[in-house]
């Protein structure tokens, strides 16, 4: 299972917010780039990137930071938040993404989804953010009557490398993952399913990795930065 660390960008920092809300936030390094490297000379073989701004936007804001980021970095990263036309979607992955997220058009386009993932194949990705089973989008300020899994099933044949599935009412809050509603998902659907939200020990990574479902893997961002673990320790249990 992959641990991806997490790099959220809000007005050009690193920030981590509390259960998706941006009155929330706090800063963590004024240098986004240079935490991203950090988490690369630990060993981390993934980034995990989020621009906030462009995800309230519906365009990406927060340009800068990433182009520095995959600049100084050699791993590959994923990046969600404002990616919403194939125009944006062709533009990052010609800047060096591995892999973009798209969660609003998910919902609001899936046919974008379909072609963009044809098009790119493995490097598509579907972020479903859910609170209460359902999902929220444009930065989880809107919330719908769309089940998660509904959501899923309707991409299983589309050729999406992943889904990213954060539970909002976890997410930043340190008191653990919602490891019954992913696992849930994990076996509701073929595609790989990527664990976010609430991570806050190595016990919760390790019950992710032994909740029976087959993830390929987990994001973590505010664990990290508060030293709840140790991004080494954390992948050498993963990989045991």
């Amino acid at each position: 299972m992959i641990l991806y660390p997490a790099i959220d960008l809000k007005d050009g920092n690193a920030v981590r917010l509390v259960r998706g809300d941006m009155e929330t936030s706090s800063v963590f390094n004024i240098d986004p780039a240079a935490q991203a490297i950090e988490f690369v000379q630990k060993g981390c073989k993934w980034l995990h990137l989020v621009d906030l701004n462009g995800a309230f936007d519906g365009e990406p804001v927060n340009v800068a930071q990433v182009e520095t980021i995959l600049g100084q970095t050699k791993v590959p990263a994923q990046l969600g938040g404002g990616i919403r036309d194939m125009a944006t979607i062709e533009r990052w992955l010609c800047l060096g993404l591995a892999r973009v997220i798209l969660g609003t058009v998910a919902v609001e386009k899936p046919n974008l989804v379909r072609q963009a993932a044809k098009k790119f194949p493995n490097q598509v990705a579907v972020g479903i953010d859910a609170r209460n089973g359902r999902v929220a989008t444009e930065g989880w300020a809107k919330e719908t009557d769309v089940l998660v899994t509904d959501l899923a099933r309707s991409f299983e044949d589309a050729g999406v490398a992943a889904i990213v599935y954060t539970d909002i009412n976890c997410d930043g809050a340190m008191q653990g993952p919602n490891i019954e509603a992913t696992l849930a998902l994990a076996k509701a659907v073929s595609i790989p399913v990527i664990a976010s939200g609430g991570i806050s020990s190595l016990q919760d990574l390790i019950a992710l990795r032994d909740c029976g479902a087959n993830l390929n893997g987990a994001i973590s961002g505010r664990a990290l930065y508060d030293g709840a673990f140790d991004l080494n320790e954390a992948l050498e249990t993963l990989n045991a």
